[in-house]
C-alpha cells in the first residue's frame, strides 16, 4: 500500500522542461517591410500577421477609435469583391482573416492550413491595401462601436478602467483617452473617414509580417513579394509625445454610481515602457506582488481578509511609458480597507524588497510557463509581430527564460523602488460614494474627489 499523502503540504515543483523558441529567419522585402518567418512544422496549419503602423496613439483627440474602427470595418469588402464575396472565398479554403487596431498600430491575421497558404495570402493582401469600407458596412460597424462605448460606460469595470486612465495621464497624453474612442469622436465617421485614414496609414514601411507554421521561409518571401510588392511608402510620421502624470500627489477619484453594492478599485500611475531596462526583474517583481494567485496582494485581500474573489497588479508595457495598475472589486464595506491593503502591500515591498523564496519560486513559475503559452502558431506569430512592434533582437524569445530566472533578488528590489511608487498613487473607486466616501475620507491617503460618471 503507498504511504498517505500529506495534503497540508503543496506537492515539490519538477524540474523545468526543456523548450526551444523556433528559429526565425528574417529579411527585408523591396518595399520595406519587415519578413519574420518560424518554421513549426508538427501541424499542417499557418498563421500570418500583419502589422502596420497605423494605431491610436498617432491620432488627435477628436479623431480617437478611428483606427480601432477602420480595424473592425476592413472584412466589409475590398475594391475588387464585396464583403459577402470575401468572406466566401475565405470560407472555400478554411481560412480566418481578422483585424484589431489598438495603441501600437494595426494587425490583419490570417490563419489556414499551409497548403492553403498561396490561395489565402492574396486575400490578405487584397483587404490591407485596397479596402473599400462599402458606406452600409460603415455604418454596421460604427454602430456596433458606438454600442460598445455606451456598454462600457454602464460596467462598472470598464468604467473604472476608463476613468483610471484619465486620472493617471496628463489631458493631453493620449492613453488618457479609451483606446475606442468616445460617443463624440466616432459618431461622425464615415466612409471616406476611414478610406482616408488606411489610404495613409496602412502602409508598410515600419511594419512586419509574421509568418509562423509550416512553411518554407524562401517561399513565403517569394509569397509576399508577388502580391505585396506594388504595396509602397510610410505612414506619417507622428510627433514623440511624453507620458506625463497628472499629478504626482496621490488622491482618490471617487466616481459615483448610485446604487452599487460593491466597488470597482484600481491603484497606478504611470509605468515604464517595454523596452526599460529592467523589464526582466520588474516583470518578477510584479509577478510577485500581484500577478499570481499566490502574489502578495491576492494572499492579502483574498486569503487572509476575504475582500475580494480575486486581485492582480499588471505594467502595461507599450512603446511608450504604459500605466502601471493594481484592479480588483469589492463589497461597499471593504472599500476602504481593500484601498488601505493595497497601498500598504505596495509600500512594504517597496521598502524591504521581495525575500529570496520569492524571487526564486515567483522566476520559475514565468520560466515554466513560458512554452504554455506558446504552443500554437497564433501564439508564435503573435511574439514574432512583437519583435517588429518593439524593436527586439530576433532571439529575444529565444534567450527569453534564461534571462528571467538569472534574475536577481537585488534586481527585483531595485527594479520596484524605481517603478512603483505608492506615494504617487492614483486611487479610483467606481462606486457608491454616499456608501464608501466617509471611510476612504477617513482612510486620510489623500484627498477625495468625488465625480459623476459622466465627468
Amino acid at each position: 500500500m503507498s504511504a498517505a499523502v500529506d495534503r497540508t503540504r503543496p506537492p515539490e515543483g519538477g524540474p523545468l522542461r526543456s523548450f526551444d523558441f523556433p528559429a526565425v529567419e528574417r529579411r527585408r522585402l523591396g518595399n520595406g517591410l519587415d519578413l519574420l518567418v518560424a518554421r513549426m512544422s508538427r501541424l499542417p496549419m499557418v498563421s500570418v500577421d500583419l502589422f502596420v503602423r497605423g494605431g491610436e496613439h498617432a491620432l488627435r483627440a477628436e479623431r480617437a477609435g478611428l483606427a480601432v474602427l477602420a480595424a473592425e470595418a476592413l472584412d466589409g469588402g475590398t475594391r475588387r469583391r464585396s464583403g459577402t464575396e470575401l468572406a466566401e472565398a475565405l470560407e472555400r479554403i478554411g481560412a480566418r482573416l481578422s483585424a484589431q487596431a489598438g495603441w501600437e498600430g494595426t494587425t490583419v491575421s490570417l490563419s489556414c492550413l499551409a497548403d492553403r497558404l498561396e490561395e489565402a495570402f492574396p486575400l490578405l493582401a487584397e483587404a490591407v491595401t485596397v479596402p473599400d469600407f462599402p458606406p452600409d458596412e460603415v455604418d454596421r460597424a460604427r454602430e456596433q462601436r458606438l454600442a460598445s462605448i455606451r456598454q462600457r460606460a454602464m460596467d462598472p469595470a470598464a468604467l473604472a478602467s476608463d476613468q483610471a486612465a484619465s486620472v493617471y495621464h496628463a489631458p493631453d497624453v493620449p492613453y488618457a483617452r479609451p483606446v475606442g474612442g468616445t460617443v463624440d469622436s466616432i459618431g461622425g465617421m464615415g466612409r471616406d473617414t476611414l478610406r482616408g485614414y488606411a489610404d495613409v496609414a496602412y502602409r508598410p514601411v515600419r511594419g512586419g509580417l509574421a509568418v509562423a507554421g509550416d512553411v518554407e521561409p524562401a517561399e513565403v518571401a517569394a509569397l509576399a513579394e508577388r502580391h505585396l510588392g506594388a504595396w509602397t511608402g510610410a505612414p506619417v510620421e507622428v510627433p514623440d509625445f511624453d507620458v506625463r502624470p497628472a499629478t504626482r500627489a496621490r488622491r482618490v477619484v471617487l466616481v459615483h454610481r448610485p446604487g452599487s453594492v460593491q466597488s470597482e478599485v484600481r491603484v497606478g500611475h504611470v509605468g515604464v515602457e517595454r523596452t526599460a531596462e529592467d523589464y526582466f526583474p520588474l516583470t518578477i517583481g510584479n509577478l510577485l506582488f500581484g500577478g499570481t494567485f499566490t502574489s502578495r496582494l491576492n494572499l492579502n485581500l483574498r486569503e487572509r481578509n476575504g475582500f475580494t474573489y480575486g486581485v492582480r497588479s499588471r505594467f502595461f508595457f507599450r512603446s511608450r511609458p504604459g500605466p502601471f495598475e493594481v484592479s480588483t472589486a469589492v463589497g461597499n464595506d471593504v472599500t476602504a480597507p481593500a484601498v488601505r491593503e493595497i497601498l500598504a502591500e505596495m509600500e512594504r515591498l517597496v521598502a524591504e524588497g521581495p525575500t529570496p523564496e520569492e524571487v526564486q519560486a515567483t522566476a520559475d513559475f514565468a520560466a515554466g510557463i513560458f512554452g504554455l503559452q506558446l504552443e500554437t502558431v497564433d501564439q508564435v506569430a503573435t511574439r514574432l509581430s512583437q519583435l517588429v512592434v518593439y524593436g527586439l533582437p530576433d532571439r529575444y524569445f529565444h534567450e527569453y527564460r534564461d534571462r528571467i530566472r538569472e534574475v536577481e533578488l537585488d534586481q527585483v528590489a531595485e527594479a520596484v523602488r524605481r517603478r512603483m511608487r505608492p506615494a504617487e498613487a492614483q486611487i479610483v473607486v467606481v462606486g457608491d460614494a454616499d456608501a464608501v466616501g466617509p471611510a476612504l475620507e477617513a482612510l486620510e491617503v489623500g484627498p477625495v474627489e468625488v465625480r459623476g460618471a459622466d465627468d
